[in-house]
């Protein structure tokens, strides 16, 4: 039996390519390493951001791809695939919508606070603000389309016909016996490699000591293949960290509290940058400073600590004894004062830092200890504007896509300082759901 897509990895972006392409009237199948679906998904907020969707007008947002774009522009910088971002945006408010409306998935705008990188707010999300449910509900619409979403089953190679395009996969091993699957169209979606350490080194050196807590199945599968087919790759240096990781636990601190007004601080009582940076710009300060021996932690306040507990996760890890009261008189308190002068406006902030939301802080505040990460890598094969991978010399390697950690992202060409809040999610969904209609396109034209 021949698919017409077969999308490889069972995460947002190869659900999503799936359903997309099930309703276009394509015979398409999900084929998956592990035992459970998820990848990053599952470990996310589940936050896709869209300007100018109807939820946004309902709130009073007004928002388009113009000034989406402008912020894009404005964080990222210049990278390898401007024409891949500009699409994403333009389809961005079309992707939410879809994905209320066609999956159907319980997103909603959240209207808190602009997040990182965004000049307000245009984020769709779960209201547990977990992405464990946006990839249930992406699940669910598989099975109710009668779409085979097969766990278990490894891709171990990519299989090539006589004119050397790509034509299916061999998968198996283990106790899923090796098969051949041939499919007139391929989608890589099987995640980036931020996994795989030798990989990490050689292309985002700065964040290759930081502990590494995305999913276990970014280990370069698509890039190792893709570079066999000569794909040119993209924006390699990029990556999404995460500047507070909750530790003992390895639960991700939620940013709301050094976006509504918390800081970062060493157990010398030092602060050392400027968090207005971002949760994954700023990784590598609290990087640098772990690797000097330091411990480090989040202050914030009470007022902050009971806002946060909005969010699910949050409440568990506080509710886990993951955030500690702060003692009278302790370390922090010169940090802090020093700190709330800047924030009240008596003086500028030693580290720029403009954006102080609920502070200056007042007592009683709270503690949570914490570590860097790295979640992804946002580099990957480079594909043009409707997610074909394209080889070095520019053309696209027929029948190949790649989306998600597999492609090239739109978070700057290097380092963390590029990434917005949403990137992965905007890229994984964005990237598999225009996938999924230009192989429609092409199938009905007889290209392949």
């Amino acid at each position: 039996m021949e698919l017409d897509l077969l999308a490889v990895g069972a995460g947002a972006c190869g659900l999503a390519a799936a359903i997309a392409a099930h309703d276009e009237g394509l015979q398409t199948a999900v084929i998956e390493k592990f035992e459970r679906p998820g990848g990053n998904t599952a470990l996310s907020t589940g936050s896709v951001p869209g300007a100018g969707t109807r939820f946004q007008r309902a709130a009073g947002i007004a928002d388009s791809p113009e000034k989406m774009l402008a912020d894009y522009r404005r964080t990222a910088g210049e990278h390898d695939v401007p024409e891949v971002m500009q699409r994403l945006i333009e389809i961005s408010a079309p992707l939410c919508e879809w994905l209320v409306d066609r999956v159907p998935s319980r997103l909603d705008i959240i209207t808190d606070y602009a997040h990182v990188g965004h000049s307000l707010p245009r984020l769709h999300a779960p209201g547990s603000r977990r992405g464990s449910d946006l990839l249930a509900d992406l699940l669910g619409a598989a099975q109710r389309r009668g779409i085979p979403v097969v766990t278990g089953n490894p891709v171990n190679e990519l299989v090539v016909d006589a004119r050397g395009v790509p034509a299916g996969v061999v998968a198996g091993g283990g106790r899923a016996r090796e098969t051949r699957l041939g499919a007139k169209k391929i989608l890589l979606a099987c995640n980036g490699f931020a996994a795989a350490p030798d990989l990490v080194r050689e292309y985002c050196p700065e964040i290759a000591g930081a502990q590494y807590f995305g999913a276990r199945g970014s280990t370069g599968e698509a890039l190792r293949w893709g570079r066999g087919l000569g794909a040119a790759l993209a924006n390699m240096g990029a990556y999404q960290g995460y500047a507070a990781v909750s530790t003992p636990h390895g639960q991700l601190l939620s940013w709301t509290t050094i976006e509504k007004g918390g800081i970062l601080v060493d157990d010398s009582g030092t602060r050392f940058g400027n968090e207005a940076r971002g949760y994954s710009g700023f990784a590598k300060d609290v990087l640098s400073r772990v690797q000097q021996g330091a411990k480090v932690y989040a202050v914030f306040d009470d007022r902050i600590c009971r806002h946060a507990q909005r969010e699910e996760e949050f409440k568990e890890l506080f509710d886990y004894g993951g955030i500690k009261p702060l003692a009278e008189g302790s370390v922090f308190q010169r940090a802090i004062d020093v700190y709330n002068l800047a924030a009240r406006g008596v003086r500028p902030d030693a580290f720029g830092r403009d954006a102080s939301a609920m502070a200056p802080l007042v007592p009683p505040y709270w503690i949570a200890q914490v570590l860097p990460g790295l979640f992804h890598t946002q580099g990957g094969l480079k594909t043009d504007p409707d997610a074909r991978v394209l080889a070095i010399d520019g053309r696209p390697i027929p029948n190949l896509y790649a989306g998600g950690g597999a492609a090239a992202g739109i978070s700057g060409r290097s380092g963390a300082l590029g990434y917005l809040s949403g990137n992965g999610l905007l890229s994984a969904l964005g990237l598999g759901w225009l996938a999924a209609r230009a192989a429609a396109d092409e199938i009905r034209r007889g290209a392949f």
